[in-house]
């Protein structure tokens, strides 16, 4: 197995036995990637999630195995021939086809006819010596068949059971699926309204080998939905030659007869049976594709860049129901909240003015933050005519998600006593402040970067995203004495339990001045405190390592490195000509070796440094507030919002996102979005296309951003 893992990694077999030793041991991914690095070899954190997902499902298969052998043993089956077959298997689907034949299954048409006795007529028919396959036939026509054309009907129905459950056809049957088969759509006849979004696949078709991911999982929805009719399969007649040249054999009437049964048996069992397998792959493959987007997207979104600890004022913004204003400590807590309402219907413009540049001197407030739902563009023009007394930041904040978390039992726990308004508010303040703390309390299917995040496998999905939270928590490291649970929770050898501990601990006890005093949280025993030590920070605390990415097992060789040099750690501690002055090669020994040493002198140079790069403001196009206010040619400065398969999603402040597709994005052919664009980058954009009444907007980025 090892072996296997090895290989599909691109790795070394020793490098796959360490680290399932680590994992064993209750090591975690990001732990691993980051204070194991001579025991895997160097691997990273992709490798090593790899290895752990390839263990997990070879593991399964593993276990199939087993109960397909017992199963089969049982059954007094199991010949030498059957066992070496179902041992050398390499893939689940070999297991199963192998085991076909033998898995107990309901009543069939084949069973019935086995019933009433004519298996050894199938026999017959299937050596196709017999020349009259109807004298044969007429010996079997006794009991509860009536006739021949009932005893040779019986014969086939068996004779196509045999066919659906041999391996090899199976095999060579399936290669042809995957070389030929073609997808087609059609429209459920009456759906023709309803169905309007799929209509690219009323009458629609493409070879399976082909079709993007993006496309099956729309084609897949529209059926699903039940306004598509939808079919896979190649051509019949290449499928019957294939299933001919395995077992028709000659030219007598017997050899009709297993023709006829073939035909039935690819029309009845084999076809339906390898579409509902082919769909299933390619369910699978468009899965992981769609997936990984969604990761990817996830990924960004949770590594913006941080304003830091500011002071904002956040603005929910709406007409009708006026703009929600909440003002949040440098540290995000809720000092104040009220409504104004500069809008229609009420339009009280200069007393919302007045109101905002009041909060603003009074909370001493550093940044603005503008959720871009409903009236953001209006509210934010509002803002920026107000001459404060101070110099103030305006941004304007993806709101996707804050909804869902205003009505979150997360933020019901947070703000028992305010309404959704203000929590919803406070979601935009503090996404501001520190995205990937706020982001990582909200479900990430509720972000809105993915792409048919609905359609794909849940637990897939939901197991992915968790794995990229736990990756970008620990990538940045947590303030151990400002760290919500959520965040707590996310950090390597924690979970919930751990988390309230701590966070309770903190309360009772006041703020953490050591990482070593985490060993006095109840619960928290020597393998937690190994695993999740080097991912939390202590700034301004009794030891300056604390604030750093050094894990505590190694503080001693920075003490020896400080010694050697004559300064203390603090000295040492972000002083690039000291920290380049060291020679590692002194310091390698059994436990340390020059991988970590080198993580060593990098937190070294830049202790504590928060791996997000620098916020940038970013300013729409004065005279773009609408769908309405577009106008083809235009070149407008846009943020990038999602990514999928097909392209980017860009906000150019029309209150509707407009498509670059993936064509569009570039003058060079571009196979992944992702290799031009990121989340939330700032684009120049052209207006190629404008649909106000389907609300679509198509944009180019065709030599704008070289």
């Amino acid at each position: 197995m090892q072996n296997k893992i090895a290989k599909a990694v691109g790795c070394r077999s020793e490098q796959v036995k360490s680290t399932l030793s680590l994992m064993d041991g209750g090591a975690t991914v990001p732990f691993i990637s980051r204070y194991r690095k001579e025991a895997t070899g160097g691997l990273d954190e992709v490798q090593i999630a790899q290895i752990k997902d390839l263990f997990e499902r070879y593991t399964e298969l593993e276990k199939r195995r087993k109960a397909i052998l017992a199963s089969l043993n049982e059954q007094d089956v199991l010949t030498p021939e059957l066992k070496k077959k179902v041992e050398d298997a390499a893939t689940s689907q070999e297991l199963e086809d192998l085991y076909l034949p033998y898995r107990p299954k309901r009543k069939t048409r084949a069973t019935k006819a086995k019933e009433l006795g004519l298996e050894p007529l199938a026999k017959i028919l299937m050596a196709q010596n017999e020349r009259f396959p109807e004298q044969a036939a007429q010996r079997f026509v006794k009991g509860d068949v009536n006739s021949v054309e009932e005893a040779l009907h019986g014969a086939r129905d068996i004779i196509a059971e045999w066919m659906s459950e041999n391996a090899a056809l199976r095999a060579r049957l399936r290669q042809l699926f995957h070389r030929e088969a073609a997808i087609s759509s059609k429209m459920v006849k009456g759906k023709e309204q309803q169905g309007e979004k799929f209509r690219d696949y009323f009458k629609h078709e493409e070879l399976m080998k082909r079709i993007p991911s993006h496309r099956f999982l729309a084609i897949m929805r529209g059926e699903k939905e039940g306004f598509l009719r939808v079919g896979i399969a190649p051509p019949e007649e290449n499928a019957r030659q294939v299933l001919e040249r395995f077992f028709v054999k000659g030219t007598t009437a017997s050899s009709d007869e297993v023709r006829k049964a073939g035909k039935d048996a690819y029309k009845r069992l084999l076809q339906p049976s390898l579409e509902t397998e082919m769909r299933n792959v390619f369910k699978e493959q468009s899965d992981a594709k769609a997936i990984s987007v969604f990761a990817e997207n996830l990924r960004q979104l949770l590594m913006l860049p941080p304003l830091g600890e500011k002071r904002v004022l956040a603005l929910d913004p709406g007409f009708r129901t006026g703009c929600k204003v909440v003002c949040l400590s440098a540290q995000g807590d809720l000092l104040h909240n009220e409504n104004i309402y500069p809008h229609p219907p009420r339009n009280e413009r200069s007393q919302a003015m007045k109101k905002l540049s009041t909060l603003v001197e009074q909370y001493k407030i550093e940044a603005i933050a503008i959720g871009n739902g409903t009236a953001s563009r209006e509210t934010e023009s509002l803002v920026k005519a107000i001459h404060f007394d101070r110099k103030v930041q305006v941004f304007v904040v993806n709101e996707a998600g804050a909804s869902i978390y205003s009505v979150s039992k997360v933020a019901r726990d947070e703000f028992p006593q305010f309404d959704v308004t203000v929590r919803g508010s406070v979601s935009i303040g503090r996404r501001l402040i520190d995205p990937l703390a706020e982001l990582v309390k909200i479900d990430p299917a509720a972000i809105g970067v993915g792409q048919y995040q609905h359609d794909v496998d849940q637990k897939q999905l939901q197991a992915s995203l968790e794995r990229v939270t736990e990756s970008c928590v620990n990538q940045v490291g947590v303030n151990l004495n400002t760290a919500s649970t959520f965040l707590l929770n996310r950090v390597s050898g924690l979970g919930p339990q751990l988390a309230q501990n701590i966070l309770d601990f903190r309360t009772e006890s006041g703020p953490f001045s050591s990482r070593e005093q985490l060993k006095e949280v109840p619960r928290l025993g020597a393998k937690a405190f190994e695993q999740a030590a080097g991912f939390l920070r202590i700034p301004n605390g009794k030891d300056p390592l604390d604030n750093s990415a050094v894990h505590p097992e190694r503080y001693s060789v920075v003490k020896r490195m400080a010694k050697d040099l004559k300064v203390s750690v603090a000295d040492l501690l972000g002083n690039e000509e000291l920290a380049n002055s060291i020679e590692l090669n002194r310091y390698v020994s059994e436990e340390v070796g020059l991988p970590t040493l080198k993580d060593i002198k990098e937190e070294l140079l830049k202790p504590g440094r928060d791996r997000r790069r620098i916020i940038k403001l970013f300013e729409f196009d004065a005279n773009v507030k609408s769908i309405q206010d577009l106008i083809p040619g235009m070149e407008l400065p846009g943020i990038v919002t999602n990514i999928t398969a097909f392209g980017a999603f860009v906000d150019v402040g029309a209150k509707q996102d407009g498509l670059v597709h993936i064509s569009q994005m570039a003058d060079r052919f571009i196979k992944d979005p992702t290799d031009i664009v990121s989340v939330n980058q700032h684009v120049k954009v052209k207006v190629m296309e404008v649909d106000a009444a389907r609300k679509r907007i198509a944009l180019s980025m065709k030599g704008l951003n070289e």
